[in-house]
């Protein structure tokens, strides 16, 4: 799971407070392509959904496979169902206990799959099945512009999510590695502050990529530690906040 730098982002773009928007009362998804995207770039917004009831869970696009070296199947096993479980835990820290089950699609780490590839067109019909399951009304997911090509099919395949779906889903994308926000054809929402610690606490969860725990490999650099205490969520300007 090799990505590029990271700095602070800049939000220029003037931010509605989710609360006084349209928006507190949707049921939310998160589209993460890589296991702790989901806290780096979307904890608050998880957090907040959940706390209204209004939060229908995390997918995760790819298995991880790809942030350390591994020699044989077994070894590969391992690391997949290691960081499976360290998701799984960051989710109950963000969302609680009562919540779905996150779901992995399974894509092969720095390999994604294109539009009109059965792989892709498969996914995006499971994944509109699921918001009409759930009821989903909006997908939260990396934004089309993050300098790393799994961010880029996760928005991509958001959008042919919710032009699958048999409901109006509206997509809003959100930054991890992006050093500058979308164009100024977005309209940015804001989360509300989280309470101290809980991002935090969630991203201890995934030891792999902060620890020696599975050997030589990815590390979160010290500056992405440093995590804003809210989520700010873009949407084109034509779907309004």
């Amino acid at each position: 799971m090799g990505r590029g730098r990271c700095v602070v982002v800049k939000h220029p773009l003037a931010s509605l407070a989710m609360g006084r928007s349209r928006w507190a009362q949707a049921r939310w998804l998160v589209l993460a392509p890589h296991a702790d995207d989901e806290t780096l770039g979307a904890g608050a917004l998880i957090v907040d959904a959940a706390a209204r009831g209004r939060f229908a869970g995390v997918v995760f696009l790819t298995d991880g496979s790809g942030s350390h070296p591994h020699d044989g199947a077994a070894a590969k096993n391992r690391l997949v169902t290691t960081r499976r479980h360290e998701a799984a835990v960051a989710l109950r820290r963000l969302a609680g206990v009562r919540q779905h089950k996150p779901v992995f699609l399974d894509w092969p780490d720095a390999q994604p799959f294109n539009a009109g590839d059965p792989a892709f067109e498969h996914a995006a019909q499971k994944l509109a099945a699921l918001c009409v399951q759930r009821s989903v009304d909006a997908i939260a997911v990396t934004a089309a512009h993050e300098p790393h090509c799994d961010h880029e099919a996760a928005c991509e395949l958001a959008y042919a999510t919710a032009r699958r779906a048999s409901r109006p889903v509206t997509i809003f994308e959100y930054m991890v590695w992006a050093d500058r926000a979308p164009g100024p054809d977005f309209s940015a929402l804001r989360t509300r502050v989280l309470p101290a610690g809980i991002r935090r606490g969630a991203l201890n969860a995934h030891r792999s990529q902060l620890t020696p725990l599975l050997g030589d490999g990815f590390r979160l650099p010290e500056h992405q530690l440093k995590m804003n205490p809210f989520d700010v969520l873009y949407t084109r300007r034509s779907h309004g906040i």
